[in-house]
């Protein structure tokens, strides 16, 4: 099995963890990769589903060696391949001035890159009628593991110590879908200004569309590199059933949002989320790829990864074949049209541990 099959199975069945202290700093709950957590494999780190009931399922297991203390990653009692985990960053043990860990206003994910929720609720999640069915960003704020508006001078204070400390690489920024207009790009772009005049550090802003393309300019003056506006999903059945609220915001006005974003932040910087596995048809996924390549914005495909807790939890994953699939054909499509995550500036796409997309372009 190459590595290209072995990080796609991973993703689709995620991965047992026989030794249970490893689950100590996964990622459960909240915005992002939830209930993973991050693998090295040959180099190459992954965010892998630990926490959920497709993991528990999964023929993937990791095992501590005794003897030679070193983890091995097994299918059915054969090992398959050494694997890494890598270590808790130096900056979770430090503490604002107010007492608030580092590690409740922004978190490692991958091996190099700072995330964080600035706005940990959404006008939409308490509703289950309006929310969309797959999130969890309201569970890690309830559990207390992280707090519900991050302050521009906090993630300044927690961005610079990431990058002296343990040398993160770029940073992520996404947020809760308050109820203004901007749909939270004027908070980012406060958030962004901040961080930018406490250290040199690339970053991707995420918000939805904002009634006023304006913001776009905002945000690069203040210094978002990158800009994530994710879709999820685009056949409009299955927008209205997943995410009944946000299907209110049309994919015209996405794309509409997408061509304006690009003419500011640039061609390959601009890119969406597309989850496989929630209703698109095969078809969609491609056509949809190619068409958002065609405009300089970037596909991040990516499996969808129920979580506990949430509507979709017992919902199957794809099956990796059907991702192997997709995979190819949409990286034949950035192959031919040059687009690469490695040229990214910041962001999900440049992280690209959360899918298996980078390993065909």
């Amino acid at each position: 099995m190459n590595k290209q099959q072995l990080i796609t199975e991973l993703q689709s069945h995620g991965l047992q963890l026989v030794d249970r202290s490893l689950a100590t700093h996964g990622r459960k709950g909240g915005a992002g990769p939830s209930d993973h957590k991050a693998i090295t494999i040959d180099n190459t780190t992954v965010m892998v589903p630990v926490f959920n009931s497709t993991a528990a399922r999964s023929p993937y297991t990791a095992t501590l060696d005794p003897v030679t203390e070193q983890f091995h990653l097994e299918r059915d009692g054969a090992v398959l391949s050494s694997i890494d985990f890598p270590e808790q960053p130096k900056f979770y043990s430090l503490t604002t001035a107010d007492g608030t860990p580092y590690w409740k206003i922004a978190l490692l994910h991958s091996r190099d890159v700072l995330a964080t929720t600035v706005l940990q609720t959404c006008m939409r999640y308490t509703d289950r009628e309006t929310a969309c069915q797959f999130c969890a960003i309201g569970q890690s704020l309830a559990a207390g593991r992280t707090i519900a508006r991050k302050t521009p001078a906090q993630l300044a204070e927690v961005a610079e110590a990431a990058v002296r400390l343990d040398g993160v690489k770029h940073m992520i920024m996404t947020t809760g879908t308050p109820n203004t207009s901007d749909r939270g790009a004027a908070y980012l772009t406060e958030c962004a200004r901040a961080i930018k005049a406490k250290v040199d550090l690339p970053i991707q802003a995420q918000c939805e569309p904002p009634d006023d393309f304006v913001w776009f300019e905002r945000m690069r003056a203040a210094g978002v590199d990158n800009l994530g506006m994710h879709l999820e999903v685009v056949e409009p059945e299955v927008r209205a059933k997943i995410m009944p609220g946000k299907a209110d915001v049309s994919t015209e006005f996405y794309f509409e949002a997408f061509e304006a974003a690009v003419k500011v932040f640039g061609w390959g910087q601009v890119s969406t989320y597309l989850l496989a596995g929630l209703g698109d048809s095969f078809e969609t996924l491609v056509e949809t790829s190619e068409r958002l390549i065609q405009i300089g914005v970037y596909p991040f495909v990516v499996p969808f990864v129920p979580i506990g807790g949430t509507p979709l939890e017992h919902h199957s994953a794809p099956p990796s074949e059907f991702m192997f699939a997709l995979y190819d054909k949409v990286g034949a499509l950035l192959r031919q049209s040059g687009m690469a995550s490695t040229e990214m500036k910041a962001g999900c796409a440049k992280c690209g541990a959360c899918s298996a997309i980078a390993q065909f372009e």
